[in-house]
């Protein structure tokens, strides 16, 4: 982290990820797969599944892996670490606009 900023989350695809699974958070067993994520972000496999590596790597998404039918699948959901991060991160970017949280 530098600048207050969470460099991990602070790269947009990567912003763009945290944002659309925080929508889900509150909601234990929702998750987001590959393919809603892909068609939320505009990013092509290869670097959408980079994206994904590094923020499981930093704990900050649990991937499941399974198939359905015969199609694999990988879904995706935010960790409480990830959560705690984004917050944080978005809490800097409210104060640099000016935008208090209610």
């Amino acid at each position: 982290m530098s600048n207050g900023f969470d460099d991990l989350i602070h790269q947009p695809l990567r912003l763009k990820i945290m944002a659309a699974l925080d929508q889900l958070f509150e909601k234990p067993e929702a998750r987001l797969d590959f393919a809603q994520l892909k068609e939320i972000t505009g990013a092509t496999d290869g670097n959408l599944g980079a994206h994904i590596a590094a923020l499981e790597k930093a704990g900050y998404v649990d991937i499941e892996k399974k198939f359905i039918g015969k199609r694999p699948n990988t879904a995706l959901r935010m960790t409480e670490a990830g959560a705690a991060a984004y917050a944080a991160h978005v809490a800097i970017l409210r104060e640099i606009i000016g935008d208090r949280p209610s």
